[in-house]
């Protein structure tokens, strides 16, 4: 599991897709949801402005995400 640290109270999915390098500017994040299956916190999740807080996990292309605020 991968942890990625954020400094906010929460990050967006588009946010996240572009931290992780999955996408190169936020324009391409409806077009990867579409095609790609994305979880969060075991759930299937496509809404590009959906909050992640702290706590949450992420699952994409079979890798897992935990999110962690370094406040």
């Amino acid at each position: 599991m991968k942890k990625l640290y954020i400094d906010s109270e929460f990050i967006t999915l588009t946010q996240f897709l572009k931290m992780e390098s999955f996408i190169s500017s936020g324009g391409e994040a409806k077009y990867f949801l579409a095609e790609e299956e994305v979880y969060l916190n075991g759930e299937l999740e496509n809404r590009r402005g959906k909050k992640i807080y702290h706590g949450d996990f992420v699952l994409i292309r079979g890798e897992e995400y935990q999110i962690i605020n370094e406040n």
